[in-house]
């Protein structure tokens, strides 16, 4: 996941200093740097805490291969990012490794280095498409993609296989109730359960992500063509209006709806279908009244095809490391060993030949439509610019929370584009 720490939040809470060693060496920044010029056996890797299972199994296998002992350092996302600017800044970090959310990749392409050797052909292969444009910056590869992830449709099998509500289906829409493939589909079933207390999906007006999957969809680059603002093309219009025609099948108060509170609705019952991450398709606590009775399916296409934004997170190695040839082999055996991060609780990887080893193991149903959706054509990660977040956060979450309570989609969507080309200036 990553629209901002998005994962993580679901997962675990971090503290400011949980660093948790295979070979401990202390804790603080990393534990001690090593001299200029010397071989330490020793890498000092930075992780979101959230992300840090991913990497375990894959330390013990890099101990094993290449002699290599690895000190995780945990930090809260929140934190994670300013104590990246200030140790780029300075010149001075004390650690050899940093796991780099996708959003941050523009702002600190000048205080990483290229790792060029690690995407050949072969492994360009393995990896989704759009994760190796996106780890190309300026014509070098300076991230490698540990983990990812992407929003597919989950849904209530039981429901959806149940014999009244797929003849009650049948006679109203003239179709068959199944997962649906198109949107009128998944409009049609969303209205179909909402009864009973029960609600057809959810809307979250307080990300903004999933609307951003449908402007894919619809065919335009999201917010951003190149150094142009295109919030307010025809694309964004469409997905604007048909993610604001759901609300009426969705629980109340849409506009304070985030991951964490749609990820509850779907596990209590409360609605019958949700776009969501696929990670949490094998988090579904054992106890929910919705445990072994929810499918997966592959996220929706629209005219320009099937569409899904990645929340991939990134290994790279810094520039002022002196620890670097280290570094480099513990990143090399992060893609040699990838698919030990699906072991971990989170239950992830980045390469397309991990998650298709499991496809078709049971409890691993979520996937395959991982994979389609990954591997989409009109697939896309989010621009390339260090104001994206800030964009997120003051203009399109709050553009979204306003159209969701009833705003007028193109006023917004005019305004939207004015106040991003001044935080662009």
């Amino acid at each position: 996941m990553s629209t901002r720490n998005t994962i993580s939040r679901l997962v675990t809470l971090g503290g400011l200093c949980t660093a948790v060693a295979l070979a401990a060496t202390g804790c603080g920044a990393g534990g001690p740097a090593p001299t200029s010029g010397s071989a330490a056996s020793t890498v000092n890797v930075l992780v979101e805490a959230g992300g840090h299972a991913e990497l375990t199994g894959v330390a013990e296998q890099c101990k094993k291969d290449a002699g290599i002992d690895v000190n995780f350092v945990e930090l809260p996302y929140d934190g994670m990012f300013n104590r990246l600017s200030s140790e780029f800044s300075s010149g001075n970090v004390s650690f050899d490794v940093a796991a780099l959310d996708s959003v941050w990749l523009p702002s600190f392409k000048d205080a990483v280095q290229p790792i060029d050797e690690i995407f050949t052909d072969e492994a360009k292969k393995d990896i989704f498409p759009a994760l190796v444009k996106e780890a190309n910056v300026d014509g070098h590869f300076i991230g490698l993609p540990a983990w990812t992830n992407a929003e597919i449709i989950l849904y209530r099998k039981d429901l959806f296989e149940d014999a009244k509500n797929k003849a009650d289906f049948q006679a109203k829409y003239g179709y068959e109730l199944a997962a649906p493939t198109t949107w009128k589909q998944y409009q049609d079933i969303s209205e179909f359960f909402t009864k009973d207390g029960m609600y057809g999906t959810d809307v979250k007006g307080a990300v903004e992500t999933e609307w951003l999957a449908h402007v894919l969809q619809a065919g335009s680059p999201m917010v951003l063509d190149g150094d142009n603002v295109v919030i307010d093309n025809a694309a964004h219009k469409e997905a604007l209006d048909f993610y604001v025609s759901l609300t009426k099948s969705a629980p109340p108060g849409a506009a304070q709806v985030d991951w964490a509170a749609a990820q509850n609705l779907f596990n209590q019952g409360k609605t019958a279908m949700t776009r969501f991450w696929a990670h949490a398709y094998r988090q579904i606590p054992k106890d929910s009244p919705v445990a072994g009775k929810v499918g997966a399916a592959a996220m929706i296409g629209g005219s320009a095809g099937v569409a899904g934004v990645p929340g991939p997170w990134y290994l790279s190695v810094p520039k002022a490391t002196k620890n670097a040839d280290s570094a480099k082999k513990f990143i090399k055996c992060a893609y040699d060993h990838n698919g030990l991060g699906i072991e971990s609780s989170l239950g992830l990887a980045s390469r397309i030949s991990a998650f298709e080893k499991y496809q078709d193991q049971p409890g691993y149903e979520s996937f395959k439509p991982l994979i389609e959706t990954l591997n989409g054509e009109a697939t896309a990660t989010r621009p390339a610019t260090a104001k994206w977040q800030q964009i997120v956060d003051t203009v399109l979450v709050p553009l979204l929370q306003k159209a969701v309570a009833g705003g007028d989609s193109a006023t917004l969507l005019a305004e939207a584009k004015k106040q991003i080309q001044d935080l662009l200036k």
